[in-house]
């Protein structure tokens, strides 16, 4: 597995009607984050970005960088409801409480 892939798929819903999309790595979620509106930029989409980056360059962890992407598409309102998320390592995956 490339050590930047997600354990889980990040699943989000661009939009109502729109079709969920996946995301399944640092790489997805970096492009994702480069082409979000410069005006709904905030702290939560830096802190997501900074993870992501880090992520390439070895500072920060795969998961850790999952982890602030989710967080940045739950508080944005893209998270799809049926996301699962990762649980600690050797658990199960957990469904997402909106």
């Amino acid at each position: 597995m490339d050590r930047l892939q997600f354990e889980v798929p990040v699943r989000i819903a661009p939009a109502p009607g729109l079709p969920v999309e996946e995301i399944y790595s640092v790489e997805q979620a970096l492009d994702f984050l480069q082409n979000w509106p410069a005006r709904r930029q905030g702290k939560i989409h830096e802190a997501a970005f900074n993870a992501c980056f880090g992520a390439t360059v070895d500072v920060v962890r795969t998961e850790d960088a999952c982890r602030a992407f989710m967080t940045f598409c739950r508080v944005s309102g893209l998270l799809a409801r049926d996301m699962m998320v990762p649980g600690k390592r050797g658990g199960e995956a957990k469904g997402l409480r909106i």
